[in-house]
């Protein structure tokens, strides 16, 4: 049965491929809080440049005050949070039970926004934490390996041996539209992890080329390129029966092709 959406953020990146994908299942797009019986929450500010002011105002303050009408309203909050939040890099796979450890006021931002959330009385409260997010529309930092894999210049990952975590645009507005009605907090992913050198040949292949990469010391590529971040998001899947409707070629295909396009 559909139900009264209200989101936040709806031009952004995220937002404009979950807007199709609810009104596909259903729903009906709510233009302001008020009469919504759902409420997910992608506003925020991502960029390392914000300063820790701004991050607080913007990504713990004004969740928490749309959570507080949210809960007014008798509606569920959805609150897109990330895997950072658990830190930078991985030793084995993250789980919801894993240590809150946020690395820089990013992460702070959004751990800060998840404990001020639960806080809030009567709030029907659910929050994903997914890894990077790639698709057609992708900015930052996967834009920027795309570009440099398509131009062909040579890259230093080929001795990286790593297991990262990522999570196509697509699967991530599934697992949002399948979670509306669900309580809890949630890690989410594609599915398996990937080394860096990997992702970069997976990418190539989606361009119609090849990565040219070549070895260096480990311990002089940047530590976020070779270190691991890896989730298990087995409880989402089993909470809501969920598979991923898109796989990693099919969304890095997506994205490719979206970036020739653009």
């Amino acid at each position: 049965m559909g139900m009264r959406v209200h989101v936040t953020g709806a031009r952004g990146f995220i937002g404009q491929h979950l807007i199709p994908a609810l009104a596909r299942a259903g729903h009906e797009l709510q233009p302001a809080l008020s009469g919504a019986q759902a409420v997910v929450h992608l506003a925020g500010i991502a960029h390392r440049r914000a300063g820790v002011d701004e991050l607080e105002q913007s990504n713990v303050r004004l969740p928490e005050r749309l959570a507080r009408q949210a809960a007014a309203e008798g509606a569920r909050f959805m609150f897109i949070s990330s895997v950072k939040v658990h830190g930078e890099q991985s030793q084995s796979a993250f789980t919801e039970r894993s240590p809150i450890r946020p690395e820089d006021a990013y992460a702070e931002s959004k751990a800060g926004a998840e404990e001020a959330l639960r806080a809030v009385a009567g709030l029907r409260l659910t929050v994903l934490r997914p890894p990077l997010v790639y698709g057609p529309g992708v900015k930052a930092n996967f834009l920027a390996l795309m570009r440099s894999i398509a131009r062909g210049w040579p890259l230093p990952l080929a001795a990286i041996d790593n297991r990262r975590s990522f999570i196509g645009v697509g699967n991530l507005v599934d697992a949002i539209v399948r979670s509306l009605s669900i309580d809890g907090t949630y890690l989410v992913s594609d599915g398996a992890a990937v080394s860096t050198p990997q992702l970069c040949r997976e990418i190539a292949a989606a361009l119609g080329t090849r990565a040219r990469l070549f070895a260096f010391p480990r311990a002089l590529v940047p530590g976020k390129l070779a270190a691991s971040l890896e989730v298990d998001d087995a409880a989402f899947r089993r909470a809501v029966r969920w598979q991923p409707p898109f796989t990693r070629a099919q969304g890095l295909q997506a994205t490719a092709d979206w970036y020739r396009g653009r």
